[in-house]
This record gives structure tokens, C-alpha cells and sequence, in this order.
């Protein structure tokens, strides 16, 4: 049996071409059943559903032998145990961090303030500012950030950005721009070695979809 890791919503729907390139169709709307587990047209192949953070994870302690996640979730997991074959370049957006108007973001950076930073990606965001020998305090949030500047709780936020709709309607703007985000197929390396060739057939079919779209 194979199993793959996914999340609802965007980076599901953008994997179901590549699905279908590797001759894999899943038989469930994730959004119209409540099944966790998926059954597709291949019996040795299943998926799963969990959380966005928590692909990696499954992965990497064998809960599921391969998953598709962004590079931000990687990055705030550690990648430990996980083989990172394919950029598969669906789920595109970026990290970027985004003040209120008004606030002088560039003057306070200048002036070597100690900026208050909420956001969920903490390794991101303190790695970033590290850089650039900026002293912030992180506050982690899990919800939706855009309100951390507007209640004064922080000055700004590391929050991914897709068309930047958001942040306009809540009167934040985007300052600075961290890095660009994809998803990214992990494997997990015990099952590489174990279940070689119906790992590397999915691998190299996905490979070759994207190829053929490039």
C-alpha cells in the first residue's frame, strides 16, 4: 500500500493533474465526504487527509509514505527525514511581511527599533530579520494575522501573501517581500528503499508532468 499525505483545498485541487499523469484518480470529493482516508482507481494507492503542517510530519515518522507540502511548512518543521525530490511549482505564493498604512516600516527598520513580529512561521521570520540585523520580539499566532497591527498588538506581520487582496482590504500593505513559496513532493527514506519502484514510478510521473508544462 501507498499513501500519500494531502491537504484540502488549494494544493489538493492542484494535485489532481499530476495525479491523473500518474495514472491515479481519487474516487472522493474531500470537500463533500467525511472519510479522512480517500480510496483512488489503484488499489495500492490511497491518500489522506490531514492538516497542512502536519504532512511532514506523517511523512517523516511513516504515517504515510509520501505528501505534498509548501516550502513554508517545511521550513517551520526542520525537514528531518524527509527526501525532497520535486519542486511541483503549484500553490505559488510568497512570504512577505505587511504593516498597517501609515506606519513608517522603513524609518523604524533605519532607526534600529525593536519591531513586534506576529506570525506563524517563527523560523522564517526570525531568520529573516536575523539577516538583516534587525531585533524583533515574535509573537506566534494561529489565526488570521491581519489583525495582530490593526489592535496594536504587533508593528508587523510574516504572513503568506497570494494576490494580496487580503491585506488591502484590511488596510495593510506589503513592505517587504521574504521569499517566494511552492509545494514541494517529500518522501519518506525508509519507504524509498522499501517500496523503491511504486515510489519512483509516482515520482518520475510527476516529474514528467511537470516537464511537459514548463
Amino acid at each position: 500500500m501507498i499513501t500519500l499525505a494531502l491537504s484540502k483545498g488549494r494544493i489538493f485541487d492542484e494535485t489532481l493533474p499530476l495525479l491523473q499523469a500518474a495514472g491515479i484518480e481519487v474516487l472522493d470529493d474531500p470537500e463533500k465526504t467525511r472519510k479522512l482516508i480517500l480510496a483512488t482507481n489503484r488499489p495500492e494507492v490511497r491518500v489522506v487527509l490531514v492538516r497542512a503542517t502536519d504532512v511532514p510530519t506523517y511523512v517523516q515518522y511513516g504515517g504515510a509514505d509520501l505528501g505534498i507540502t509548501g516550502l513554508d511548512t517545511l521550513i517551520e518543521h526542520g525537514n528531518e527525514g524527509l527526501y525532497q525530490p520535486l519542486d511541483l511549482r503549484i500553490a505559488q505564493c510568497r512570504v512577505s511581511v505587511a504593516v498597517r498604512e501609515g506606519y513608517d516600516y522603513v524609518a523604524a527598520v533605519r532607526q534600529g527599533a525593536r519591531l513586534r513580529v506576529a506570525t506563524k512561521y517563527v523560523t522564517i521570520a526570525r531568520d529573516f530579520f536575523a539577516a538583516k540585523g534587525v531585533h524583533v520580539d515574535l509573537i506566534k499566532l494561529y489565526g488570521s494575522m491581519e489583525l495582530a497591527p490593526l489592535t496594536g498588538l504587533a508593528d508587523a506581520i510574516v504572513d503568506l501573501v497570494s494576490t494580496g487582496n487580503t491585506l488591502k482590504a484590511n488596510n495593510l500593505v506589503e513592505v517587504e517581500r521574504i521569499m517566494d513559496i511552492s509545494a514541494r513532493l517529500v518522501v519518506n527514506q525508509a519507504a524509498l528503499k522499501l517500496k523503491r519502484e511504486p515510489l519512483r514510478h509516482i515520482i518520475d510521473a510527476f516529474g514528467q508532468a511537470l516537464e511537459t508544462t514548463a
